[in-house]
Formats: structure tokens, C-alpha cells, sequence
């Protein structure tokens, strides 16, 4: 006997169009690992705490030295005072920390707001933890948050919501206003936010970062989640690291314990190091990814597609009506792959029910002669594909 939410599950969409890019030698701009972005001096940083130690287990908390740095990062970028002691932590990844803050503050029968599209770990986890996930859907073109829906989806039972700002694959960036609704409703229903900020510096276009945990009102009922993976481009090293009250903190922090215990220290003393670099690294990283975007832009538009406006992560979302009949994502990500040469994502993995199907996702956190490779055989395609238009 296996446990259904997992043994019934298959492989992840992510890993799935990886081995068809490598099975076809396919572009890969569907799985989000970045090219050509890692900063060399945190990398050195992690060589030289690998060959100076120590190498046995650190604090479960995580490091001071880390913890400290991402209550720093909370003051610099944020404005906000942080107890590194009492409200930070770290974890293996963004991703154990969701796991965490899932099986801390969940209950059997809890609903849990979820806003789709959504990370994929985010329902299994959930249901995982015995609660139930709440889908509420966002939908294009301006994937704005649907009020009325969402009030309407609250029950005694709803404990809390997940909120991902900016946000994966639709490169939103959730307005001052959308995050004032949702702490209003926070109040109201005496909820909990667990909210993936992952992508908290790539933000683009003048735009800066806002979170629920600057609302002083909700700040002790929200969890946020962030990551160095995402803000060095080494998703391989899973670093990852909460912040939150520390009433909340006490039991992720316990959950944590009996998943990962800790994280490699040499890995955390680099993030640290990392996290107190200069201004200047965080705007050329934002810069550096906003070119990319829009060279993936221009590209996608000479070969015939169209681009969703992108504020915020290293994904853009293209719609495929007008391209293929048949309205299947899935399948239009296959034929991409084989016929193309060029590796997305469908946007049907990122729903429960798999039945928004009219946008794929391209990353564009890759180099330029990666990004200019994969226009090339997008725009030879479309010469020479049948593709079959909708009627």
C-alpha cells in the first residue's frame, strides 16, 4: 500500500519536457534553472567555506551568520525590523519550507486559498498535510485577482491562503491594492498567509517587491518564504529561508526538524555572503533578466507568437489560440520539442483540473546565444509548419 497523493502522482511537467529536450535535443526554455547568471564571487564564497569548514551539522535553525543576513536583507530592501533569532529560519530550499509551514500550521479538513495558476508542489503538499486546497483562478488576459470568487470561497473552515509574488509561470507582481484585499480578508476570517516570494528581486521595469508581511496589521499571521536559488541563480544548492512571527516560526521550525534538519553550511556562509553584496549585483540582475525578457519578446513576436506582459520572475506566458486547433497545450509543448527544437512548459500543469490549455511558458533566464538559438528555430518552424489555425 502506497499513499495515493503521491503514488497516484506522475512525473513533473518540469522534468518531463527536460528529458524530452535532452531526448530531443531541443532548446530547453521550459524548466526554470537559469544560464550564465551565477554570481562568481558567491560561488567562491561557497569553494572557500567548503575548504575551510566546518562540515558536520549546524544549527537547525540555519547558521547566524545567514539568519542574520536575511533579517538585514528584510531592513534593506523592506524597510522592516526583523528578529533574526526569533524569526528566521533556514531550510533546504524554498520548497521544504512550504512543506514546513504546510505541516506545522495545517489541520485534517483546514481549506487552504490557492491562487492558479500555481506551483505544482503546492496542492500535493497541502493535501498531504490533510488539508483540503481551495483553488481560485486567475485568468488571462490580466490575471487580475477575481474578488467576488474568492470571498465567495471562504468557509469556517478556510484557515489560510498561499500567496506567490511575484508569480510563477504568469510573471505577475501583485499591486498594493490586490495585497490590502487580501489582508482585509486575512482579518476578517482569521487566516494565515504562506506566501513563496522566491522571486522577491526579480522584479522589473522600476517596479519594487511589496509583501503581506509589511502590513503591520497582518505581519504576525504572515509566513515568507524566499530563496537563494532564485535570487543567485543556483537553484541546484536549494538554500531557502522563512521569516515569520515567531508564534509561527516555533512550529515550522519543529516541522522542519524532522524533514531536513539543517543545510549545508559552506552553501548557507556563501548565501550569506551573498545577501550583503552591494546595490549594484540586485540591479544588474534585474537589469541583465529584463533584457533577456525582452529579447525573448522580440523573438516570439518575429516568429509569430504573442507575449503576456511580464513584471516580475524569469517566465513569460505566450497564448497558442490562432496557432493550433486543438486547443491542447500539452500536446502543442510535444510537438514544440520535436518539430521546433525548442523546449515550454503548458500551462495546464499549473491548474489542478488541467483545463486552461491557451498559454505556454518559456523561461528566459538562459544566455543570450541560447535565447537567439531558440528564436532561430521558433521562426524556421513557423515557415515551415502546418500549423492548424483555429477556425
Amino acid at each position: 500500500m502506497v499513499n495515493p497523493i503521491f503514488g497516484e502522482a506522475g512525473t513533473t511537467i518540469f522534468e518531463a519536457m527536460s528529458r524530452l529536450a535532452a531526448e530531443t535535443g531541443a532548446v530547453n526554455l521550459g524548466q526554470g534553472f537559469p544560464e550564465g547568471l551565477e554570481p562568481p564571487e558567491v560561488v567562491e564564497a561557497a569553494s572557500r567555506a567548503m575548504r575551510e569548514g566546518p562540515h558536520q551539522y549546524p544549527s537547525m535553525m540555519g547558521l547566524p551568520a545567514l539568519r542574520q543576513a536575511v533579517a538585514a536583507s528584510s531592513k534593506r530592501w523592506l524597510g522592516l525590523d526583523v528578529d533574526w533569532e526569533r524569526e528566521v529560519l533556514v531550510t533546504s530550499g524554498a520548497t521544504e519550507a512550504l512543506a514546513d509551514a504546510f505541516f506545522a500550521l495545517l489541520n485534517a479538513g483546514d481549506e487552504v486559498l490557492v491562487f492558479e495558476p500555481a506551483y505544482d508542489s503546492y496542492m500535493p503538499i497541502i493535501r498531504r498535510a490533510g488539508a483540503v486546497p481551495v483553488p481560485i483562478r486567475l485568468t488571462p488576459p490580466d490575471w487580475n485577482l477575481p474578488r467576488a470568487e474568492i470571498a465567495a470561497a471562504i468557509t469556517p473552515r478556510t484557515r489560510a491562503l498561499v500567496l506567490n509574488t511575484p508569480m510563477n509561470p504568469i510573471g505577475k507582481v501583485f499591486s498594493a491594492e490586490e495585497l490590502r484585499l487580501l489582508a482585509d480578508l486575512m482579518l476578517e476570517h482569521d487566516l494565515v498567509a504562506i506566501s513563496d516570494e522566491v522571486y522577491e528581486h526579480l522584479v522589473f521595469d522600476g517596479r519594487r517587491h511589496q509583501t503581506l508581511f509589511a502590513l503591520p496589521e497582518v505581519r504576525d499571521r504572515v509566513v515568507r518564504i524566499g530563496s537563494a536559488g532564485k535570487t543567485f541563480s543556483v537553484t541546484g544548492w536549494k538554500v531557502g529561508y522563512v521569516t515569520a512571527d515567531a508564534r509561527l516560526l516555533g512550529p515550522i521550525a519543529r516541522a522542519h526538524q524532522y524533514v531536513t534538519f539543517t543545510t549545508p553550511p559552506a552553501l548557507q556562509a556563501a548565501v550569506a555572503f551573498g545577501l550583503n553584496l552591494p546595490d549594484a549585483y540586485f540591479d544588474g540582475l534585474r537589469a541583465d533578466l529584463a533584457r533577456r525578457r525582452d529579447q525573448l519578446g522580440a523573438g516570439l513576436r518575429a516568429a509569430g507568437f504573442e507575449m503576456a506582459e511580464v513584471a516580475g520572475t524569469y517566465f513569460a506566458v505566450a497564448p497558442i489560440e490562432g496557432l493550433d486547433a486543438e486547443g491542447d497545450d500539452l500536446a502543442f509543448c510535444r510537438r514544440l520539442a520535436i518539430e521546433a527544437g525548442v523546449a515550454a512548459v503548458p500551462l495546464s500543469s499549473f491548474y489542478g483540473a488541467r483545463d486552461v490549455r491557451s498559454h505556454i511558458r518559456f523561461c528566459f533566464a538562459k544566455t543570450e546565444a541560447t535565447l537567439a538559438e531558440a528564436m532561430r528555430r521558433l521562426a524556421r518552424w513557423r515557415e515551415t509548419a502546418k500549423l492548424r489555425p483555429a477556425s
